[in-house]
C-alpha cells in the first residue's frame, strides 16, 4: 500500500482503535499515531477536497459582515442534521417554529441537538486539555436529567439506547480503555490534517458508544469540536452534520462500517466520508451566504 509500510498496519488500527489493535495506550506506537492515517491513499485528496470548500465560504463577501448570521444558522441546520441522524428528521421550518421540545422522543431528540449544537463553542478551551470531561458534559447537556447513568461512561450490563448503531458493543472495560488512549492523542496533539483528527473522534464514539443514550449526537457534536478547534471552521460555519444528513444514514452506517473495520481501506472510506460530510455543510453554508446577498434570507 503506497504510502504506509507494512509495519504501519498495526499503526493504523492502533490509532482508529479498531479490530483487535484497540486505544489501550498509545505508548510504543508513534509520536503521532494518527499521522499516520493521513498517508492513506485517498485522504489526502479529501483532504484538499473540504479545505477549497471550507476556504470558499470564508472568501464570501457576506462573510465579512454578517458572520454571526452565518454562525447561527450553521449551527441550527447543523441541529437538525443531527437529529436527523437520530430519528428526527424534521424540516427546518418546524425546527425554527418549535419553543417546546419536551414532547415525544422525537421532539427530546431535536432539543438535545439544539442544545449540543449551543454547547460545542463554549467547550474548545476544555476540549485539548480534558477531552473526557467534555465529553461527559456533552452527555449530560443532551440528556438533560439527573439520571445516575447520566455524564459518565456505561457500566457493565448497562443498557444503550443507539437504534441507529447496530454493531457489536464493547465492554465497559474495552471502552474506558479505548477512550483513555483517544483523550490521550487528542491532548498529545501532532500533524495529522484536523479532518483525520474528526473522523477518528467521530467513528471512535459511534464505535464505542460510551453512554447510555445520546451516543450519535455526542458523536456529531464531537466531530464539530475538533473542526473548530483545529482552526479549520473557526467560525463554525461549515457544519458537518448537515453533510452526514444530506449523505443518508445508509451511506453513513456503511462508511462507519469500514472504520469498524480497521482496515486501511475502510479508514479511508470513513475518513472521505466525514470529509464529504463538511464539503456539504460549507456548501450549505455558502447558500445562506448567497441568500442573505440578495436579500431573500
Amino acid at each position: 500500500m503506497a504510502g504506509v509500510r507494512e509495519e504501519d498496519h498495526s499503526i493504523v488500527g492502533r490509532a482508529a482503535g479498531m479490530a483487535t489493535v484497540v486505544l489501550m495506550s498509545t505508548t510504543g506506537a508513534t509520536a503521532d499515531p494518527l499521522a499516520a492515517l493521513g498517508t492513506l491513499p485517498t485522504v489526502a485528496e479529501s483532504v484538499e477536497s473540504m479545505r477549497k470548500a471550507v476556504d470558499r465560504v470564508y472568501g464570501h463577501r457576506v462573510m465579512r459582515r454578517r458572520s454571526n448570521e452565518i454562525t447561527a444558522e450553521a449551527a441550527l441546520r447543523g441541529a437538525r442534521g443531527s437529529a436527523a441522524l437520530s430519528g428526527a428528521d424534521w424540516a427546518l421550518e418546524e425546527v425554527r417554529r418549535r419553543t417546546d421540545f419536551s414532547g415525544d422522543a422525537e421532539a427530546r431528540t431535536m432539543g438535545a441537538a439544539l442544545r449540543l449544537s449551543a454547547e460545542a463553542g463554549q467547550l474548545l478551551s476544555i476540549w485539548r486539555q480534558s477531552p473526557l470531561r467534555v465529553l461527559a458534559r456533552l452527555h449530560l447537556v443532551a440528556a438533560a436529567t439527573d439520571d445516575d447513568e447520566v455524564g459518565r461512561p456505561r457500566q457493565q450490563g448497562e443498557p444503550v439506547d443507539e437504534p441507529l448503531v447496530e454493531l457489536p458493543l464493547p465492554g465497559a472495560a474495552e471502552v474506558s480503555g479505548r477512550l483513555e488512549g483517544l483523550s490521550e492523542l487528542i491532548i498529545a496533539g501532532g500533524s495529522a490534517p484536523a479532518l483525520v483528527t474528526a473522523a477518528v473522534v467521530h467513528g471512535e464514539l459511534l464505535a464505542l458508544r460510551p453512554f447510555a443514550s445520546h451516543n450519535g449526537l455526542v458523536a456529531r457534536t464531537a466531530e464539530r469540536i475538533v473542526l473548530i478547534g483545529s482552526g479549520l471552521d473557526p467560525k463554525s460555519v461549515c457544519p458537518a452534520e448537515v453533510g452526514h444528513a444530506d449523505l443518508g444514514r445508509a451511506a453513513y452506517l456503511a462508511a462507519l462500517d469500514g472504520y469498524v473495520s480497521g482496515t486501511p481501506e475502510g479508514m479511508a472510506a470513513w475518513i472521505a466520508h466525514c470529509g464529504r460530510a463538511v464539503e456539504l455543510g460549507a456548501r450549505e453554508s455558502t447558500a445562506v451566504c448567497e441568500a442573505l446577498q440578495r436579500g431573500a434570507a
